[in-house]
């Protein structure tokens, strides 16, 4: 693994483990990360409800309290802004670690061009099914898993994947720059509910002038699957995505495919849930301010990188950190410009 040489105050890596309900998942989740924790780590818990520590490992691993009844992104969020890590990783309850799991994905974020590091997700009993590899977002707006859960790969199909090219990690288990997610939000947002967060950050890191590479050499082991939404929620926030993604894009081949994408989704919840789902999109269009709003900050990400970056540098990660108090709060004035 790559040394921090910021001392013991400032570690090179954060694990976040955003825990919003399932405290026995929670548990799964700390052995596994305990067992095969790596050095120069702190391990950060960010907690939807009431955790009583029966293995009082206060001294191993700091808990933080999100509002009751939070979301996976509004405890993802709360645990990255109380990590002091210069790579985060965040690992939801649920997800398993593996033994060195962290190592070949922190080393790739050593480069300055590289914002993120999708690991690969295997199936429990089965490591080498390869069930989560990122995720892509398509030109008319809809999230595609780089793997659909339904069909497994074997070991063998590794090299398939990286033709795919994954544009984000999964918001349950990714490593991060955290200047990246200081830049971005900070985090991730709740407007397009736990569902669309990991592909609504894509945008962000477009205009960053970043990259999102997929690391065979990490795995975690695959949770279980999220609540599916109600129709109306899932047009809401299926809707604020696409709109919210469109700056910076070729507008009208967009809209022409995102057409095709409503009326692809209106017939996958055919019959009961077409109108709710409808009754989503247009309450999100109703929105459209708020998309002004984002396209404006996309803009101002987009400047400040040009202006900011330097093609003859490589941002370090080993340049100052910020306090504890407010982690990366500081962190958007490093460069972000692609490195030549």
């Amino acid at each position: 693994m790559v040394k921090s040489p910021g001392g013991p105050g400032c570690p090179l890596l954060s694990i976040v483990i955003p825990a919003p309900a399932d405290t026995s998942a929670l548990e799964n989740t700390l052995v596994s990360v305990l067992e095969n924790r790596p050095a120069d780590c702190e391990v950060v818990v960010a907690l939807g409800r009431e955790y009583d520590d029966p293995w009082n490992i206060r001294d191993e691993v700091r808990f933080v309290h999100a509002p009751p009844g939070s979301s996976l992104v509004g405890c993802t969020n709360l645990g990255v802004a109380a990590s002091a890590g210069r790579v985060v990783h965040i690992l939801a309850a649920g997800w398993l670690a593996t033994e060195g799991w962290t190592d070949a994905a922190v080393a790739r974020l050593s480069g300055g061009h590289v914002g993120a590091v999708v690991p690969l997700g295997v199936a429990a009993h089965d490591r080498d099914a390869i069930i989560s590899a990122g995720i892509r977002q398509t030109l008319g707006g809809r999230r595609v898993p780089v793997v659909s859960e339904r069909r497994p790969l074997r070991e063998e199909s590794v090299g398939t994947l990286a033709s795919r090219a994954p544009m984000t990690p999964a918001l349950e288990a990714g490593f991060w720059r955290a200047d990246v997610l200081a830049a971005a939000g900070p985090g991730f947002s709740t407007a397009c509910g736990d569902t669309n967060a990991d592909v609504d950050i894509v945008a962000d890191i477009r205009a960053l002038g970043m990259d999102v590479v997929l690391e065979p050499m990490s795995r975690v082991v695959v949770g279980a699957e999220r609540r599916t939404p109600s129709a109306f929620m899932a047009g809401l926030h299926a809707e604020r995505l696409f709109w919210r993604s469109l700056s910076g894009t070729a507008i009208v081949p967009a809209v022409l495919f995102h057409v095709a994408e409503v009326v692809r989704h209106a017939v996958a919840v055919a019959p009961l849930g077409t109108l709710p789902m409808l009754a989503g999109r247009l309450a999100a269009l109703m929105q459209f301010g708020s998309y002004v709003s984002r396209a404006r900050q996309l803009d101002t990400l987009r400047k400040r990188s040009q202006r900011e970056g330097d093609p003859t540098r490589t941002v370090r990660m080993d340049e100052p950190h910020v306090s504890l108090s407010q982690p990366h709060q500081d962190i958007p004035a490093i460069p972000l410009k692609r490195s030549a």
